[in-house]
């Protein structure tokens, strides 16, 4: 069996994930010459949420845990930003920017309670409780 990272049981890296297929399946429909422009920016900030995540879980203090975590909230808000010009200049439907709008909410609001919520791994190793 394969080893499994803790980034990949977290439930919001999971949500993470689905916004990121959601984004690239959407982009593809985009106008060609956006390829570089609003399709790139989407696709790079959408992965940047799960890289964040990611790297966050590996960290060992809860100071640099939350850095990333910020990091990850910063660029979910980019890809919601994102989300509404390309609404604004009718590259995406309104089902699907309905469906994505809610799964982003639900992923900021997981990402903005994630920090300082979890004990680090130190504290964990002392048996210290999340503050």
């Amino acid at each position: 069996m394969q080893y499994e990272y803790a980034f990949e049981k977290m439930t919001i890296w999971q949500i993470a994930r689905r916004v990121t297929k959601f984004v690239y399946v959407k982009t593809k429909s985009f106008p060609k010459e956006e390829l570089f422009g609003m399709t790139g920016q989407m696709r790079r900030a959408s992965v940047s949420v799960c890289c964040n995540l990611a790297e966050g879980s590996a960290r060992i203090s809860s100071t640099d845990q939350n850095r990333f975590y910020e990091i990850a909230f910063g660029s979910a808000v980019e890809v919601v930003n994102l989300l509404i010009v390309s609404k604004y200049l009718e590259y995406i439907s309104e089902p699907d920017y309905q469906q994505l709008r809610s799964e982003l909410e639900k992923l900021t609001y997981q990402i903005n309670h994630l920090s300082g919520k979890r004990p680090s791994k130190i504290e964990e190793a002392k048996g210290i409780k999340g503050r």
